[in-house]
């Protein structure tokens, strides 16, 4: 059990981890690029400059498609033309509040956007024709539809080649489908369930989202609003572009959420650095990450927000219905995320090692695996964060002397400069994925000796903040070790920083 749901196990009504929001992109290999566009064309005997003569066709065939659609659902296709003064969603629940939520096409817009195209080029000098890509524009459509597995979805079409699709739909929005089918009685709430009749078995349906029954409902979505595909033969290959993981930890009473809730998400903004943000995030922080690391704290009309990001990346933490803490994984690049698999080399050669994942919809079980594990780091940090009692206990316990076969080892004192020096050290992030060792230390620690080390090393130990791995000179936190950490992050950021700063006005 998570530290933090362990620690307010009486307080705690269920707990659910879940995809929420996930967009995926659909790309036909035909003619995803320009060097596939031009052996698909030159394999039928067309000339690149008539890229345009071809593609036209396909174009009204698409729009063809749409209106038929429309006319069949007794609609009219709504057509935006201020996309930034426009909210799609706005729009459709104003719908949905009119016609229901069965199954059905719910409505369709048209809007002109970028999209990406190619422009014959001959190479005077060598002879030669290719296509060169470029960014254009075209009229894509919006296809809103609540399906009877998935809930509210929408496929986005361009009329233009090469019809690189993008499809949504929302994980809560599932799996209460999955909990209607399965009998489980479930209240919700702003895209959150405050009540699950058997939260275990949600559980167990919410993992049970499987790759390829996805594959198959993104094929028949594509064949229906955009019929173009089946001029193709190697069909649409699908994968991740944003995905977003949440875990729900709901509370019974509102009154004992809140106020917790505020001293978790301003002590956060305050402690969390760059290194923590990064081993939430299963990454190490080294000087070979170009990207941006940082907390954004924002107050909405909704309540108070904190989001943690890395690149493309982010952790956030926020109240849902007043009682639910949502902390929410989210990427705009999976491959952000790295795991051990088998990874073909140049040479032929298939070895296992870790690697970015694939931002096929088939690594939906490692994705769920790695976001799950970034929450949880998360969620474990904020016990370390809400209980001022355990920190108390904790802080009294290394600074008390202990003595060990005779043998006396001071206890640590966090208002000392080299005590304090060595658990901001401590703190680094990445140390608590990789472990660290008495040479890690004295990278970081200017002046440290090797024997230095070594005895701050044994007080470590002695005290209970670390422990060996066995047959390893490598040593990690223990649960006393990563309060005592934390304790000193949030003592240095949150009291004594700006009583200083105070002082010193």
């Amino acid at each position: 059990m998570n530290p933090f749901v362990e620690q307010h196990r009486d307080e705690i009504g269920c707990v659910l981890s879940c995809f929420d929001r996930v967009v995926i992109t659909g790309t036909l290999p035909d003619i995803c690029h320009a060097r596939a566009m031009a052996g698909y064309l030159g394999g039928r005997g067309i000339r690149l400059f008539d890229y345009a003569h071809w593609a036209e066709p396909l174009r009204d065939e698409i729009r063809a498609n749409a209106d038929r659609l429309a006319a069949e659902a007794g609609l009219e296709i709504e057509f935006i033309r201020k996309l930034k003064a426009f909210r799609k969603e706005d729009r459709v629940q104003q719908i949905l509040a009119e016609r229901g939520d069965h199954p059905g096409l719910v409505h369709i817009f048209s809007a002109m956007e970028a999209c990406s195209s190619y422009r014959p080029w001959h190479d005077k000098a060598s002879g030669k024709t290719f296509f060169k890509p470029i960014s254009g524009k075209c009229l894509h459509y919006y296809f809103y539809f609540i399906d009877a597995q998935f809930g509210l979805c929408y496929v986005r079409v361009p009329t233009w080649a090469p019809f690189r699709l993008q499809v949504y739909f929302n994980g809560h929005g599932w799996l209460a489908r999955q909990l209607t089918q399965a009998g489980i009685a479930f209240d919700t709430a702003d895209n959150a369930f405050l009540h699950l009749a058997d939260p275990a078995e949600a559980q167990r349906l919410a993992d049970s989202l499987d790759a390829t029954a996805l594959h198959r409902h993104l094929d028949a979505w594509a064949r229906r609003y955009c019929p173009v595909v089946r001029h193709f033969r190697n069909g649409v290959h699908w994968s991740f572009m944003q995905v977003e993981y949440a875990t729900d930890v709901v509370f019974r009473r509102q009154a004992t959420f809140q106020p917790l809730y505020e001293a978790i998400v301003r002590t956060a903004v305050h402690v969390v650095k760059a290194e923590q943000v990064a081993t939430f995030l299963g990454h190490k922080l080294n000087a070979n990450f170009q990207g941006e690391v940082g907390n954004d704290f924002s107050t909405r009309i909704q309540g108070t927000r904190i989001r943690h990001h890395m690149g493309p990346a982010s952790l956030k933490l926020y109240d849902k219905a007043g009682i639910i803490a949502r902390v929410e994984c989210t990427a705009n690049d999976v491959s952000f995320f790295k795991h051990h698999r088998h990874v073909e080399q140049r040479n032929g050669e298939r070895v296992f090692k870790l690697a970015p994942l694939r931002k096929s919809i088939y690594s939906l079980g490692d994705l769920r695996q790695l976001m799950h594990a970034a929450n949880e780091r998360y969620l474990a940090f904020m016990a370390c964060l809400d209980n001022p009692d355990a920190a108390q206990k904790a802080l009294a316990k290394m600074a008390a002397p202990v003595k060990i076969k005779g043998r006396s080892y001071r206890g640590f004192d966090l208002f000392l400069d080299p005590d304090y020096r060595l658990f901001l050290t401590l703190a680094r992030g990445e140390w608590s994925i990789s472990g660290f060792r008495a040479g890690d230390l004295r990278a970081h620690i200017a002046g440290l000796t090797p024997a230095r080390a070594s005895y701050l090393i044994k007080r470590l130990r002695t005290h209970g903040l670390i422990k060996k791995v066995a047959h390893t000179y490598k040593y990690f936190f223990t649960k006393l070790g990563r309060r005592v950490v934390i304790t000193a992050l949030v003592m240095r950021e949150y009291f004594v920083q700006p009583s200083l700063v105070r002082a010193a006005l």
